[in-house]
C-alpha cells in the first residue's frame, strides 16, 4: 500500500512512498530486509525524518523504525552504560539519562530525532560529540538480516560524519552505507557531574539563570533555552535544524581569506584544519530572513531553512543552491548539505 510521509518527516513536504510500514520489532525489520532483497526491492529506513530531505517520490518499500526500549549496566562507582533501542527519542534520552544522574549528554539536549540516527552523522552541539560519549552499536546487515557489533574505531567518527553517512561526491561509498541498519546504540556515561562549559554562550545563559557553578541539569536548561530562541520547533514551522555544515578549509586558505575579509569567524579543527561558520557565510551574504515562495530562511539563524506552508523537497533543494553559488561566488567556499536527499522528484 503507498504511504504519503509528510508526517514522518520535520520539514513537512510531502512524498508519496511506494510502500509504507512501521517496524516495532527486529524480527519485522529483519523478515523485511530478507523480502527486499531477494526481490530486490529498493527499501529506505527513516527513523524521526529529521536530517532528511525527501523529494517527491520514494520508490520501493519505506520503513519507519519503531523500536524502543532503554536499559543500562553499571560499572563500577563512577560509570553506567546506557543502551537505547533505535526508535527512542533523543531529547528524552537526554532527559531520562540526566534524572537519574548519569552525565555527559546534556550539551546535546533537545537536538531533533532519534536515537539511531544520532550515530550517522555524529551530532554534536556545544562542545560535545557523540562520539566522545560513544561506546558501540548493533546493525542489521541489509544484505541477509544478520546483526553486528560496531565500537567507536570501525564506526569512522568525524565532524558530522561517520561510515554510515555517504560521503561528498563518492557514490562509490553508498553501497557499503545504506547496508546497515542501526539497531541500538550504547554510551558511557558518569555518575560524576562534570559540565562542558567552554562555549561563551552556553556560559552567558548561565549567568542569565544567575548560576555562578551549574549541574549537568542546570547546563541542558541552558542549552534548552538557546535552542528555543534561536532554532524554530518543527512541530510548528517545517524544518531540519542546520541545512548546512560548517566548512573546514586548510590552514593557508583560512589566512587568505582572513586578509581580505578579517570579519570571519574561525575555529581550529583536527589536521591541521579550519573551521569556518557557515551561519555567518550565510549571513553576510544577505540570506537571513529570506523568503523564496514557499521556503525561508529563519530570521534568527540563517542556517536554518524553514517551510512557509505547502513548501517540497525540490523547493528546499533550489533555495539551498542559491545559497551555495553565492557563498561560493563571494568567500570560494563550498557549503555542503547536512541533511541526506532521498527520493526522485
Amino acid at each position: 500500500m503507498t504511504g504519503e510521509l509528510v508526517n514522518y518527516n520535520s520539514l513537512g513536504v510531502s512524498s508519496m512512498a511506494d510502500e509504507l510500514r512501521v517496524v516495532t520489532s527486529e524480527d519485522q525489520l529483519r523478515e523485511i530486509v530478507v523480502r527486499t532483497t531477494s526481490t530486490n526491492v529498493p527499501l529506505t529506513v527513516l527513523g524521526g525524518g529529521t536530517n532528511v530531505v525527501l523529494r517527491k517520490h520514494l520508490r520501493g518499500l519505506v520503513v519507519v523504525l519503531g523500536l524502543k526500549g532503554i536499559r543500562s549496566l553499571p560499572e563500577g562507582v563512577e560509570v553506567v552504560r546506557l543502551t537505547a533501542a533505535a526508535g527512542e527519542n533523543w531529547h528524552h534520552l537526554v532527559r531520562y539519562s540526566l534524572g537519574r544522574g548519569w552525565y555527559g549528554l546534556e550539551n546535546l539536549a533537545l537536538i531533533p530525532g532519534t536515537v539511531g540516527a544520532a550515530p550517522i552523522q555524529n551530532i554534536g552541539a556545544y562542545g560535545v560529540e557523540l562520539a566522545e560519549r560513544f561506546v558501540s552499536l548493533r546493525a542489521m546487515d541489509r544484505r541477509d538480516g544478520s546483526i553486528r557489533e560496531f565500537d567507536r574505531a570501525s564506526c569512522q567518527f568525524a565532524y558530522r560524519d561517520s561510515l554510515f553517512k555517504p560521503k561528498e561526491h563518492s557514490p562509490e561509498n553508498s553501497a557499503d552505507v545504506d547496508r546497515y541498519i542501526i539497531l541500538d546504540v550504547t554510551l558511557l556515561l558518569s555518575r560524576q557531574p562534570r559540565p562542558i562549559l567552554g562555549y561563551p554562550e552556553v556560559k552567558r545563559e548561565l549567568m542569565n539563570l544567575g548560576v555562578t557553578q551549574p549541574t549537568p541539569t542546570q547546563v541542558a536548561e541552558a542549552v534548552i533555552r538557546i535552542r528555543r530562541r534561536k532554532l524554530p520547533d518543527p512541530a510548528n514551522c517545517g524544518n531540519v535544524g542546520s541545512f548546512f555544515k560548517n566548512p573546514l578549509v586548510d590552514e593557508m586558505f583560512a589566512r587568505n581569506l582572513l586578509s581580505r575579509e578579517s570579519e570571519l569567524r574561525t575555529y581550529p579543527a583536527e589536521r591541521r584544519m579550519v573551521k569556518l561558520s557557515a551561519a555567518q557565510l550565510i549571513d553576510l551574504c544577505g540570506f537571513k530572513g529570506e523568503r523564496r515562495g514557499r521556503v525561508g530562511v529563519w530570521r534568527r539563524q540563517p542556517l536554518v531553512f524553514v517551510n512557509l506552508g505547502l513548501a517540497t523537497g525540490e523547493d528546499f533543494l533550489s533555495l539551498a543552491e542559491e545559497v551555495q553559488q553565492k557563498v561560493f561566488a563571494r568567500y570560494e567556499v563550498t557549503l555542503q548539505i547536512e541533511p541526506r536527499v532521498l527520493g526522485e522528484p
